[in-house]
């Protein structure tokens, strides 16, 4: 995904889709842009409250491989939308930025007169960044910061 793309969009939502397991019960959870994502639950609440997190690992460990975030198809009859947390979707719009720009973690510190292991932190998805310091280093990259607030399905 470029950055273009992703300013196209208004928020990171997946779609994912519940098919029965036939073999164990409960439901399997796939999502048709991210092919290594997929968990499952007992029923339909607990299946998408683990995509839910499923999708986070997904994304995060895209950004830790250096791997490309696909843009979110549109949905389709029967899928739902999962949205990506909103800390994880600062920090992949941050690595999104730096991707289109094509700067590198070290360019990036010397632009913001950090340690270049602050960066990595600022970057890592298990890391709690304070929203001011996502918020800094978008602003470096010529980003700002734009909430949409949806209503939640089901």
């Amino acid at each position: 995904m470029t950055l273009q793309q992703a300013m196209t969009m208004s928020r990171f939502s997946y779609g994912a889709k519940l098919t029965p397991d036939e073999t164990d019960g409960g439901w399997v959870v796939t999502f048709r842009d991210l092919p290594e994502a997929i968990t499952q639950g007992d029923d339909v609440e607990g299946a998408l409250r683990e995509a839910d997190d499923c999708l986070e690992e997904a994304i995060a460990a895209r950004i830790d491989d250096k791997r490309d975030i696909p843009v979110p198809s549109d949905l389709v009859q029967g899928e739902y939308g999962v949205c990506l947390p909103i800390q994880t979707s600062l920090k992949a719009s941050l690595y999104l930025a730096m991707k289109e720009a094509k700067l590198s973690q070290v360019q990036l510190a010397e632009i913001l007169g950090l340690d270049e292991k602050e960066v990595r932190r600022i970057l890592d998805p298990e890391h709690g960044t304070k929203l001011p310091t996502i918020e800094r280093a978008l602003k470096a990259l010529g980003q700002q910061i734009s909430l949409t607030v949806i209503e939640e399905q089901g």
